[in-house]
Protein backbone atom coordinates (compact mmCIF):
# COMPACT_ATOMS: atom_id res chain seq x y z
CA UNK A 1 0.00 0.00 0.00
CA UNK A 2 1.47 3.19 -0.89
CA UNK A 3 0.57 5.79 1.88
CA UNK A 4 1.31 8.78 -0.31
CA UNK A 5 -2.33 8.31 -2.06
CA UNK A 6 -4.22 6.30 0.75
CA UNK A 7 -5.99 9.07 2.52
CA UNK A 8 -7.64 8.73 5.51
CA UNK A 9 -10.40 11.02 7.27
CA UNK A 10 -9.14 11.45 10.79
CA UNK A 11 -12.41 12.90 12.45
CA UNK A 12 -11.82 13.36 16.48
CA UNK A 13 -14.75 13.85 18.98
CA UNK A 14 -13.05 16.65 20.98
CA UNK A 15 -15.06 16.20 24.32
CA UNK A 16 -13.36 12.24 24.04
CA UNK A 17 -10.17 13.25 22.73
CA UNK A 18 -6.67 14.46 24.34
CA UNK A 19 -4.95 17.29 22.27
CA UNK A 20 -2.20 17.18 23.97
CA UNK A 21 -1.44 13.70 22.10
CA UNK A 22 -2.73 15.50 18.47
CA UNK A 23 0.79 15.24 17.23
CA UNK A 24 1.28 11.95 18.36
CA UNK A 25 -2.32 10.71 16.92
CA UNK A 26 -1.62 12.43 13.47
CA UNK A 27 1.88 10.19 13.35
CA UNK A 28 0.16 7.24 14.27
CA UNK A 29 -2.42 7.83 11.50
CA UNK A 30 0.46 8.37 9.00
CA UNK A 31 1.57 5.11 9.73
CA UNK A 32 -1.39 3.38 7.34
CA UNK A 33 -2.17 6.64 5.17
CA UNK A 34 -2.28 10.55 4.23
CA UNK A 35 -4.54 12.46 6.80
CA UNK A 36 -6.16 14.56 4.22
CA UNK A 37 -9.33 15.50 5.68
CA UNK A 38 -8.53 16.54 9.48
CA UNK A 39 -12.23 17.77 11.42
CA UNK A 40 -12.41 18.05 15.03
CA UNK A 41 -16.27 18.12 16.94
CA UNK A 42 -17.26 19.96 20.02
CA UNK A 43 -18.82 23.07 21.16
CA UNK A 44 -16.52 25.75 20.83
CA UNK A 45 -17.95 27.88 23.04
CA UNK A 46 -17.27 25.76 25.94
CA UNK A 47 -14.32 25.89 28.22
CA UNK A 48 -14.18 22.32 27.84
CA UNK A 49 -12.44 22.50 24.21
CA UNK A 50 -10.32 25.57 24.99
CA UNK A 51 -7.29 23.15 25.22
CA UNK A 52 -7.88 22.08 21.34
CA UNK A 53 -7.66 26.09 20.57
CA UNK A 54 -4.12 25.94 21.01
CA UNK A 55 -3.34 23.11 18.44
CA UNK A 56 -5.79 23.17 16.18
CA UNK A 57 -4.14 25.54 13.47
CA UNK A 58 -0.55 23.65 14.11
CA UNK A 59 -2.04 20.46 13.17
CA UNK A 60 -4.81 21.81 10.04
CA UNK A 61 -7.56 20.57 12.08
CA UNK A 62 -10.94 22.04 10.54
CA UNK A 63 -12.93 22.19 13.79
CA UNK A 64 -16.77 21.81 13.74
CA UNK A 65 -19.24 23.65 16.33
CA UNK A 66 -21.62 21.58 17.39
CA UNK A 67 -23.81 23.38 19.54
CA UNK A 68 -25.28 21.41 22.87
CA UNK A 69 -28.75 21.99 22.54
CA UNK A 70 -30.41 19.80 25.46
CA UNK A 71 -28.28 19.19 28.93
CA UNK A 72 -26.94 15.72 29.32
CA UNK A 73 -27.26 15.50 25.46
CA UNK A 74 -23.88 15.32 23.12
CA UNK A 75 -24.68 16.86 19.65
CA UNK A 76 -21.37 16.06 19.07
CA UNK A 77 -21.54 11.97 18.38
CA UNK A 78 -24.38 12.60 15.66
CA UNK A 79 -22.37 15.39 13.67
CA UNK A 80 -19.36 13.23 13.50
CA UNK A 81 -21.26 10.54 12.16
CA UNK A 82 -23.12 12.62 9.53
CA UNK A 83 -20.25 13.71 7.78
CA UNK A 84 -18.55 10.49 8.12
CA UNK A 85 -21.38 8.81 5.46
CA UNK A 86 -21.26 12.05 3.51
CA UNK A 87 -17.40 11.36 3.02
CA UNK A 88 -18.27 7.89 2.88
CA UNK A 89 -20.89 7.92 -0.09
CA UNK A 90 -18.30 10.45 -1.58
CA UNK A 91 -15.68 8.47 -1.93
CA UNK A 92 -13.21 11.24 -1.59
CA UNK A 93 -11.10 9.32 1.26
CA UNK A 94 -10.00 5.15 1.62
CA UNK A 95 -10.00 4.62 5.12
CA UNK A 96 -10.92 6.42 8.40
CA UNK A 97 -9.80 7.18 11.65
CA UNK A 98 -12.06 8.10 14.75
CA UNK A 99 -10.62 9.18 17.56
CA UNK A 100 -12.98 8.66 20.39
CA UNK A 101 -13.32 6.13 23.19
CA UNK A 102 -17.31 6.55 23.05
CA UNK A 103 -18.98 3.11 22.19
CA UNK A 104 -21.49 5.53 20.20
CA UNK A 105 -18.97 4.88 17.07
CA UNK A 106 -19.40 1.35 17.01
CA UNK A 107 -21.75 0.95 14.21
CA UNK A 108 -20.24 3.68 12.19
CA UNK A 109 -17.22 1.83 12.31
CA UNK A 110 -18.99 -2.02 11.17
CA UNK A 111 -21.01 0.46 8.26
CA UNK A 112 -17.71 1.30 6.90
CA UNK A 113 -16.27 -2.17 7.65
CA UNK A 114 -19.16 -3.65 5.16
CA UNK A 115 -18.31 -0.48 2.48
CA UNK A 116 -14.67 -2.39 2.29
CA UNK A 117 -12.73 0.43 3.65
CA UNK A 118 -10.16 1.27 5.84
CA UNK A 119 -11.33 1.64 9.71
CA UNK A 120 -9.03 2.65 12.41
CA UNK A 121 -9.61 3.96 16.44
CA UNK A 122 -7.49 5.50 18.58
CA UNK A 123 -9.06 5.66 21.68
CA UNK A 124 -8.10 5.08 25.34
CA UNK A 125 -8.33 1.74 27.37
CA UNK A 126 -11.42 2.01 28.90
CA UNK A 127 -12.99 2.01 25.45
CA UNK A 128 -15.67 -0.70 25.17
CA UNK A 129 -14.56 -4.17 23.50
CA UNK A 130 -17.64 -3.68 20.85
CA UNK A 131 -15.86 -0.55 19.21
CA UNK A 132 -12.41 -1.95 19.47
CA UNK A 133 -13.52 -4.86 17.76
CA UNK A 134 -15.16 -2.96 15.31
CA UNK A 135 -12.37 -1.78 13.60
CA UNK A 136 -9.59 -2.93 11.76
CA UNK A 137 -6.66 -2.12 13.98
CA UNK A 138 -7.08 -0.02 17.23
CA UNK A 139 -4.56 2.27 19.22
CA UNK A 140 -5.03 2.82 22.63
CA UNK A 141 -3.65 6.41 23.86
CA UNK A 142 -1.83 5.37 26.45
CA UNK A 143 0.63 3.18 23.95
CA UNK A 144 1.11 7.24 22.54
CA UNK A 145 2.78 8.79 25.21
CA UNK A 146 6.05 10.39 25.03
CA UNK A 147 8.60 8.27 26.82
CA UNK A 148 9.34 11.14 29.26
CA UNK A 149 5.51 11.36 29.89
CA UNK A 150 5.33 7.39 30.37
CA UNK A 151 8.71 7.88 32.94
CA UNK A 152 6.58 9.85 34.63
CA UNK A 153 3.51 8.11 35.42
CA UNK A 154 3.35 6.07 38.68
CA UNK A 155 4.16 2.26 37.80
CA UNK A 156 1.04 0.89 39.34
CA UNK A 157 -0.92 2.26 36.66
CA UNK A 158 1.11 1.45 33.66
CA UNK A 159 0.52 -2.06 32.40
CA UNK A 160 3.75 -3.11 32.25
CA UNK A 161 7.22 -1.78 33.52
CA UNK A 162 9.18 -1.05 30.62
CA UNK A 163 12.18 -3.55 30.41
CA UNK A 164 15.53 -2.40 30.84
CA UNK A 165 17.38 -2.45 27.51
CA UNK A 166 20.04 -4.91 28.46
CA UNK A 167 19.70 -8.49 26.75
CA UNK A 168 19.50 -10.27 30.46
CA UNK A 169 16.54 -8.03 31.25
CA UNK A 170 14.25 -8.61 27.83
CA UNK A 171 13.24 -12.12 29.04
CA UNK A 172 11.30 -10.92 32.23
CA UNK A 173 8.49 -9.42 30.37
CA UNK A 174 5.64 -10.93 31.22
CA UNK A 175 3.12 -12.14 28.80
CA UNK A 176 -0.81 -11.75 29.29
CA UNK A 177 -2.16 -15.52 28.43
CA UNK A 178 -4.97 -13.95 26.56
CA UNK A 179 -2.17 -12.08 24.13
CA UNK A 180 0.10 -15.26 23.69
CA UNK A 181 -2.69 -17.35 22.97
CA UNK A 182 -3.86 -14.64 19.74
CA UNK A 183 0.25 -14.87 19.13
CA UNK A 184 0.08 -18.63 18.87
CA UNK A 185 -2.88 -18.32 16.79
CA UNK A 186 -1.78 -16.10 14.21
CA UNK A 187 1.50 -18.15 14.15
CA UNK A 188 -0.51 -21.26 13.82
CA UNK A 189 -2.20 -19.67 10.96
CA UNK A 190 0.83 -17.78 8.97
CA UNK A 191 3.00 -20.75 8.86
CA UNK A 192 4.34 -21.73 5.39
CA UNK A 193 5.26 -25.49 4.44
CA UNK A 194 9.00 -24.92 6.40
CA UNK A 195 7.07 -24.53 9.65
CA UNK A 196 8.52 -21.00 9.48
CA UNK A 197 6.00 -17.32 9.70
CA UNK A 198 6.68 -14.04 8.19
CA UNK A 199 6.79 -11.77 11.41
CA UNK A 200 4.90 -9.20 9.28
CA UNK A 201 2.29 -11.91 7.80
CA UNK A 202 1.80 -12.67 12.04
CA UNK A 203 0.80 -9.41 12.60
CA UNK A 204 -1.76 -9.23 9.68
CA UNK A 205 -3.22 -12.42 11.71
CA UNK A 206 -2.91 -10.62 14.99
CA UNK A 207 -4.30 -7.71 13.95
CA UNK A 208 -7.79 -9.67 12.41
CA UNK A 209 -8.06 -10.68 15.97
CA UNK A 210 -7.28 -8.41 18.23
CA UNK A 211 -7.65 -5.14 16.49
CA UNK A 212 -6.30 -3.38 19.76
CA UNK A 213 -2.91 -6.05 20.08
CA UNK A 214 0.00 -3.58 20.16
CA UNK A 215 3.74 -4.59 20.84
CA UNK A 216 4.27 -1.41 22.97
CA UNK A 217 1.47 -2.27 25.90
CA UNK A 218 5.10 -4.53 26.68
CA UNK A 219 7.41 -1.67 26.28
CA UNK A 220 8.84 -2.49 23.01
CA UNK A 221 8.51 -0.71 19.35
CA UNK A 222 7.80 -3.98 17.17
CA UNK A 223 5.96 -7.34 17.32
CA UNK A 224 9.85 -8.76 16.08
CA UNK A 225 11.34 -7.36 19.34
CA UNK A 226 8.36 -8.71 21.71
CA UNK A 227 8.95 -11.81 19.81
CA UNK A 228 12.63 -12.22 21.12
CA UNK A 229 11.13 -12.48 24.59
CA UNK A 230 9.25 -15.21 23.90
CA UNK A 231 11.02 -18.68 24.96
CA UNK A 232 9.29 -20.77 22.74
CA UNK A 233 9.73 -18.63 19.51
CA UNK A 234 13.18 -17.99 17.81
CA UNK A 235 13.27 -14.96 15.68
CA UNK A 236 15.22 -15.36 12.26
CA UNK A 237 16.87 -12.67 10.24
CA UNK A 238 16.00 -13.58 6.56
CA UNK A 239 17.60 -11.16 3.88
CA UNK A 240 15.69 -10.15 0.51
CA UNK A 241 17.51 -7.87 -1.70
CA UNK A 242 19.24 -5.93 1.03
CA UNK A 243 16.41 -5.95 3.58
CA UNK A 244 15.29 -7.86 6.37
CA UNK A 245 12.18 -9.65 5.95
CA UNK A 246 12.53 -11.92 9.36
CA UNK A 247 10.48 -15.06 10.30
CA UNK A 248 9.44 -16.89 13.28
CA UNK A 249 9.41 -20.52 13.96
CA UNK A 250 9.72 -22.76 17.11
CA UNK A 251 12.55 -23.85 18.65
Amino acid sequence: MDNNKFNIAVLIDGDNAQPKLIKEIIEEVSKYGKATIRRIYGDWTSHLMNGWKDVINQHSLNPIQKFSYTTGKNSTDGSLIIDAMDILHSQSSNGFCIVSSDSDYTGLAKRIREEGLFVMGIGQKHTPEAFVKSCEVFTFTENLLPEEQLEEQPKHKQKLTKPAKATPEKHRIKIDKKDLAIIDKAFEISLNEDDEAYISKIGDNIRKIDPSFDPRSYGVKSLTKLFETIDKYEVVKNMVNGLNHPLLRLK
